[in-house]
């Protein structure tokens, strides 16, 4: 996702306010702005949490299960494609031996058949590979619904306005303090949902 305005706008709201509360007070009238910031930020914090996407998959059970589960039928496509290859090598091999015994109607009538056989070939393997997108695809759907609709019950038990995510591959928080970080609460709640749901 690319970093919109308003995103970097709250971001920079947000440090301002825990720079604010950091600074020591010189005078009384100080003392009182910075129990307001203090207080603000404090709140501020507790409406504002993110999740750090790498941990939570790295960590979450259902994900590691999910892309398992993935990596195994991308694995039994790729032996079945693979085998087919090989025995329509194997039979391209067994013509081209006895090609010459054959009279020019039957290598005629045997080439097409090796050419429709080559194409019905790598139709099967397009659709193979268009089949394991697929069903990665509903199964990220799937993934990103799951933990979309544990946050918003989650916020909103813990009373949070905003739950951001953090990612290094794409990062739409630039600095985030770690006392906002909810990664492995988040984490240990929906894995013990999961277990739940497995049984």
């Amino acid at each position: 996702m690319k970093i919109t305005v308003s995103r970097l706008i709250l971001g920079i709201a947000v440090s301002a306010m825990a720079a604010a509360c950091n600074q020591t007070p010189k005078t009384n009238s100080s003392t009182v702005s910075a129990e307001k910031n203090t207080t603000s930020v404090s709140s501020a914090k507790q409406e504002i949490v993110y999740v750090n996407s790498d941990s939570l998959l790295n960590k979450y059970d259902y994900f590691k299960d999910m892309s398992n589960r993935l990596e195994d039928k991308g694995k039994k496509a790729q032996v079945d494609v693979s085998s087919k290859g090989q025995a329509f090598q194997r039979e391209v091999a067994e013509y081209q031996k006895g090609a010459a015994t054959l009279s020019a109607d039957q290598r005629a009538a045997t080439e097409q058949r090796l050419a429709r056989k080559q194409q019905e070939l790598q139709t099967y393997n397009q659709n193979a590979s268009a089949q394991i997108q697929q069903e990665q695809a509903a199964e990220n759907a799937k993934l990103y619904d799951k933990i979309a609709d544990f946050l918003k019950g989650y916020a909103k038990d813990k009373g949070y306005k905003l739950i951001l995510t953090y990612s290094k591959a794409n990062p739409t928080v630039l600095f985030g303090d770690e006392s906002l970080n909810v990664t492995n609460d988040v984490v240990k709640i929906l894995n013990e949902n999961y277990k739940k749901d497995k049984k």
